[in-house]
């Protein structure tokens, strides 16, 4: 029996409870939650405390570090996306749109610095690119 079969017949994948919390699953608890609420909050104060503060020189690559990490952690405590067998075309579905983005967003660079470049030859190429 496939797993649609299995929910019609009343016997779904989680068992014959249907997988409700508090029933022995094995789901997401209270403190996964918190701790991932805790840690996207500290990586949006740092980065915000460096800015306001003019703590650090290079401030971009420290809220690029600081928003990646956060990536990670509303994956892994909100998405629940982890290493498993059962999450493999969760992952694989999560890389795809990951290289689609890096593709659009690394082509839409390329062609903004390519029209700047060639539309403007003279005094704003100078002035931009120092």
């Amino acid at each position: 029996m496939n797993v649609a079969n299995e929910a019609v017949g009343g016997h779904g994948p989680h068992g014959a409870h249907g997988g409700h919390a508090g029933h022995g699953s094995h789901g997401p608890t209270y403190k996964q939650y918190i701790t991932g609420f805790v840690l996207a909050v500290i990586l949006t104060a740092i980065p915000f405390a460096l800015v306001i503060g003019h703590v650090v020189q290079d401030v971009l690559l420290v809220i690029t570090v600081c928003a990646t990490a956060q990536i990670i952690v509303h994956v892994v405590y909100f998405l629940h996306l982890d290493r498993s067998e059962e999450q493999r075309w969760n992952r694989m579905a999560l890389l795809y749109v990951v290289i689609m983005v890096g593709i659009v967003l690394g082509g839409s660079l390329w062609i903004v610095y390519n029209l700047n470049h060639n539309m403007m030859p003279g005094v704003m190429h100078s002035k931009v690119w120092k």
